[in-house]
């Protein structure tokens, strides 16, 4: 039973952070994804020191404001002090993570977090944190109820919102040419990225977190070019990593979020050679396909002097 309590938080995990990937991606902003999950460390820290709380609705308010936050300062680095888009990314996440670990080192003896649950989590403790009903009765781990919660919010948010979603990502100017506020839904979209990041942070930690945001969105990328089959093919993508990374890491005894992480990347590859619309594999052979058929059709030239 704890098998399937890892595999089905691994699984709500990767098919959130899979869905929002996909508007990263097309939005040519999947570091942003990377920034925010580690900017929103010091949010956590200071909801608790205000809060005296470590209570999950408390946490992603505050990881989603320092979301917004991170954000906000990466365009204003970006257009106010002329940056590019990377360097205002680097100087922006690297300073809210620092303060964050700054503010985890002065609190540590009264703030039940620490850099190494941030960045690596550990997934197999999921099925021990259960909730215990007033009854006395074990319902389950809490990952799953927090991750269900969140992942039937971000459907909903996907699926309620999609014309502005699609439209803010794909054609901005027309967007806001009908009316549609692109930066209102480019801050609701951040704000979904670092609520998903906080919910995942004590069960897989945020390294797994941004490579679940990243490598099944773009798998899914080079295999269709539908946004709706997009859609589809990375939530599958992120739940078909999370089932044999899981089953990798029992295998080889290792980290299980270290084996989802790997076979995530491994699908890419696959992807990468693969695809039959994007892959190196396909496009070669399509290439010499094409180079053969000119070859024949092409008609054959008659030298002047073999006529006389």
């Amino acid at each position: 039973m704890n098998d399937l309590y890892i595999i089905i938080t691994a699984s709500l995990v990767a098919t959130t952070c899979a869905l929002l990937g996909c508007f990263l991606i097309l939005r040519k902003m999947a570091m942003v994804g990377d920034a925010i999950s580690h900017a929103v460390l010091p949010g956590i820290v200071i909801a608790f020191l205000v809060s005296g709380s470590r209570d999950s609705v408390t946490m992603l308010l505050g990881a989603g404001l320092i979301g917004v936050l991170t954000t906000f300062l990466i365009e204003f680095f970006h257009k106010k002090a002329r940056l590019q888009t990377d360097a205002s990314i680097g100087v922006t996440f690297t300073w809210l993570f620092a303060v964050g670990v700054v503010l985890i080192s002065l609190f540590a003896g009264k703030v039940d977090l620490d850099q190494d649950c941030v960045l690596y989590g550990e997934i197999a403790y999921v099925p021990l944190d259960v909730i215990i009903t007033d009854a006395g009765s074990n319902i389950g781990p809490r990952a799953i109820y927090i991750m269900g919660t969140i992942f039937i919010v971000i459907v909903a948010f996907i699926v309620l919102f999609f014309k502005e979603l699609f439209l803010t990502t794909f054609d901005p100017a027309y967007a806001s040419a009908i009316g549609i506020s692109t930066a209102l839904w480019h801050y609701l979209l951040m704000g979904a990225v670092s609520a998903t990041t906080v919910a995942s942070f004590e069960s897989v930690g945020a390294i797994l977190v941004v490579a679940l945001l990243i490598a099944p969105a773009a798998t899914a990328y080079l295999i269709t070019d539908n946004f709706k089959w997009m859609l589809i093919i990375a939530s599958i993508v992120g739940i078909l990593a999370s089932v044999t990374g899981y089953y990798l890491a029992v295998w080889v005894d290792g980290s299980i979020a270290g084996a989802i992480a790997a076979l995530s990347g491994v699908l890419f590859i696959l992807a990468l050679m693969f695809s039959p619309t994007h892959g190196l594999l396909f496009k070669k052979l399509k290439a010499s396909h094409s180079t053969a058929e000119n070859s024949i059709t092409q008609p054959f030239s008659v030298d002047p002097a073999d006529s006389r």
